[in-house]
């Protein structure tokens, strides 16, 4: 797996995967991430001219929340949902 840091904003979260989202988790998430980083990389697919969220919803939107840009992320190949 190849790793990377990717823009937040080109990140497409599929609306199935929004679904999951609990923002209690993102909360305490987001503060585990200002003490210690971010101790996994998202998972992320190449779409084109974005990537596509395989893996980490809680982490990216904990990211948003802390005001990043970029997070690091594994590209991987995987298929369409």
């Amino acid at each position: 797996m190849l790793r990377a840091r990717v823009a937040i904003d080109n990140i497409y979260v599929p609306a199935a995967r929004r679904k999951t989202l609990h923002p209690e988790t993102v909360r305490l998430l987001a503060e585990d991430i200002l003490e210690n980083g971010l101790k996994t990389p998202i998972q992320v697919r190449h779409d084109g001219k974005r990537h596509v969220l395989i893996e980490g919803l809680h982490r990216l939107e904990a990211a948003k929340w802390l005001g990043e840009t970029m997070i690091d992320a594994y590209l991987v190949q995987a298929r369409r949902h």
